[in-house]
């Protein structure tokens, strides 16, 4: 029987954390927006537009759901930013040294500093590939370095950073920035996705601040942007990386709800679901390329 109290309302035998491959961490956390507040809401509404998604992928062919997937209990540590990250760290450290395939859902963008360190820790040849608006590579903003204008600033610095659809910035950020490894949105091309990939390592862990999309199909974000991704286009880069690599996690971040429109929500639920039906749809085909 389905429960209220797992992902999407799978039935309990897939919601097992000794059973399931998959561990979903949910972060209601907003404490350091700086405009539009309603980020730490992003969870919660995503995992009530999920309960109201088929489960049937058409493309993939699959129900990933049997795969199993473990709905944690949220980090709810507000009390600073860096005991947010603290926590979020230690939390994803947990699930990671369990051999599980980990998930994340924000909240604010800045949560991913707590879980690409902790991906950086057990993968140290890493790529971290930003979809996102905004560069976010400040190291420091409004007196905290776990600001969400910092969210891979970390990154940066520790590895292989690939930043796709940037397209706002501040001018100090461009010392922090490898401009042969981003993707400006106002500059993509036919082939881009193929160039991207191909700086990727072996190992890939993707962080999606959802205003990385265009506003007229993801209007519910923190600070919506003109100009971006657009649905398939992105499905389509996100599926030759789970092909081409192996995407040992991600986290989904900054859906900021609206109670009049809730297109946002759902599109934050298929976009989960959709990466993870890559995952276990392709989790071989990088070994098999290399053979």
């Amino acid at each position: 029987m389905a429960s209220k109290t797992n992902y999407a309302g799978i039935p309990d035998k897939y919601a097992r954390i000794d059973e399931a491959k998959v561990v979903l961490i949910p972060v209601p956390y907003d404490g350091t927006s700086s405009w539009q507040k309603g980020a730490d809401k992003g969870p919660q509404a995503f995992l009530e537009a999920s309960e109201n998604m088929e489960l049937y992928d058409i493309e993939t062919r699959t129900e990933v759901y049997k795969k199993g997937i473990y709905l944690a209990p949220p980090v709810s540590e507000n009390s600073s930013p860096e005991k947010m990250v603290e926590a979020v760290h230690k939390t994803t450290k947990n699930y990671i040294a369990q051999d599980k395939f980990v998930t994340i859902f924000g909240g604010e963008h800045s949560v991913s500093i707590g879980t690409i360190r902790a991906f950086h820790e057990q993968f140290p040849d890493l790529t971290v590939v930003q979809l996102d608006a905004h560069a976010d590579l400040r190291p420091s903003y409004e007196g905290s370095a776990c600001n969400h204008a910092c969210a891979v600033h970390e990154a940066s610095k520790k590895g292989n950073l690939i930043q796709v659809g940037i397209r706002s910035m501040d001018e100090s950020e461009l010392e922090h920035m490898d401009e042969n490894r981003v993707y400006f949105a106002h500059d993509l091309y036919e082939d881009w996705q193929d160039d991207a990939i191909g700086q990727m390592t072996p190992n890939v862990f993707i962080t999606i601040d959802l205003d990385a999309f265009d506003p007229s199909i993801m209007p519910s974000t923190g600070t919506p942007e003109p100009g971006g991704l657009f649905w398939y286009e992105t499905l389509e880069f996100l599926k030759d990386i789970f092909k081409k690599k192996n995407v040992v996690g991600f986290d989904i971040v900054e859906l900021c709800p609206n109670e009049v429109d809730k297109s946002s929500d759902f599109l934050a639920a298929k976009l989960y679901y959709k990466m993870l039906s890559y995952k276990f749809k392709y989790e071989n085909a990088s070994e098999d390329e290399e053979d």
